[in-house]
């Protein structure tokens, strides 16, 4: 449904650092499982063996009853498991790799993990029906904006191509495929390519899996019901959908052919040459603060969006290389935060770095050659990022809103 795309002879193996980091995002899939027993389960009931006897005695009976919460979390990261060993089962044969390959095994490092874990968390915000809230603020700006400022009725909005930079687990995409339009999206992460990949073009019905996505979290939970809730993925099967909305729409191209992903730095991918003048639109979705240099950037969308054609833009400015005061304060900031551009994945021969704020960064599109033609703060809303709306600590952005048009 979604072709996933690179350069047409590009081998991501034939590049020792591409498969290095290859094999580790495969590797963590596969190891999700073990990390997780052994590390939310396994050393948590070695704690708790450690108590004095009373207060252990104490702890294993109702109301507390915690050898049987850490049973049924363990039952919960079993049921995220077989997510993650699905998606790895399809990304392993898509690269080539056979049964008896074992080359890439043992290759993650503790990061390549929790990327991991996180991307399987995603799943909660982008296809679950209990991310419909997180979804609606974002993505519904995005969508009415495309209709205003490029109006075409459904069946001709094939002829408008819209890129997504950032596309994380494709649902977006899927939206603005959903919508009539021919979209494509790009991605740097392989545990993203991975993981949208399987959800877009291998899942066989609605609801086939389960995701505790709290389960592996023991802080700020008012009930332990609330660590415990799971959500059922996806909340549409996307080939079902797309065909529901080709009939009403009657859109006169096929879905399958409106909807691509491309592999890569989007900077690199998109100062091409044969990328120039090639979208009408570009839509960025918790993505601009990716950047190392925004100007970087800007100019990539200058470059690829035709004259006349608009960038619509959502979200906040966490500035993903602002440097903090300790490592333990950028990874609490970052908690919950798309990890569709690693901190290490600056693009080619890119230095420096710099931090605007919303007001800066309104400014700087303007003098690099658009004309701003609405903005807001928290056009529906404030919104969570993967956020559980039963926890006690609730963080929440007010992102940033605008649309720019190309002189």
């Amino acid at each position: 449904m979604a072709a996933m795309n690179r350069d047409d002879n590009y081998d991501p193996l034939s590049n020792p650092e591409e498969r290095r980091v290859l094999h580790a995002a495969l590797d963590s899939f596969r190891q999700y499982r073990r990390a997780a027993h052994y590390n939310i389960t396994h050393l948590r009931r070695q704690s708790f063996y450690s108590l004095p006897s009373a207060h252990m005695d104490l702890l294993a009976e109702p109301p507390f009853s915690l050898p049987k919460v850490f049973d049924q979390v363990d039952d919960a990261i079993d049921a995220n498991a077989e997510l993650a060993e699905a998606i790895l089962n399809v990304a392993l044969p898509s690269f080539g790799f056979s049964e008896d390959d074992d080359s890439w095994k043992g290759k993650a490092t503790p990061n390549d993990m929790d990327k991991a874990r996180s991307t399987l968390r995603q799943f909660y915000r982008d296809w679950s029906a209990e991310g419909v809230p997180e979804r609606y603020a974002c993505h519904l700006p995005i969508v009415s904006a495309l209709a205003t400022h490029l109006p075409l009725p459904p069946a001709k909005r094939h002829q408008l191509r819209v890129l997504v930079p950032g596309a994380g687990l494709g649902r977006l995409v899927f939206n603005l495929c959903n919508e009539g339009y021919t979209v494509q999206g790009n991605e740097i992460s392989y545990h993203q390519l991975f993981a949208s990949n399987y959800i877009l073009n291998c899942t066989r019905t609605t609801g086939q899996h389960i995701l505790y996505p709290w389960a592996l979290h023991f802080s700020n939970h008012a009930e332990r019901a609330a660590q415990l809730r799971s959500v059922s993925i996806p909340d549409v099967h996307p080939g079902h959908e797309l065909e529901k909305s080709m009939q009403s729409t009657q859109s006169e191209v096929h879905y399958s052919e409106r909807m691509s992903m491309t592999a890569g730095d989007f900077c690199e991918t998109y100062r091409r040459p044969q990328c120039k003048d090639g979208f009408n639109a570009v839509t960025t979705c918790f993505f601009i603060d990716t950047a190392a240099n925004l100007i970087a950037y800007i100019e990539t969308v200058m470059h690829c969006l035709e004259s006349g054609g608009v960038w619509i833009n959502l979200g906040p400015l966490l500035w993903h290389f602002e440097p903090t005061s300790a490592p333990a304060e950028k990874d609490d900031a970052r908690e919950g935060q798309n990890t569709h551009a690693a901190p290490s994945s600056r693009g080619a021969a890119e230095h420096g770095s710099f931090e605007l704020s919303n007001e800066e960064v309104v400014a700087l599109v303007q003098k690099l050659g658009f004309d701003v033609l609405e903005q807001k703060l928290a056009p529906a809303g404030a919104v969570g990022y993967i956020q559980d709306p039963g926890s006690m600590l609730q963080n929440v952005y007010r992102p940033s809103f605008w649309v720019a048009k190309k002189r």
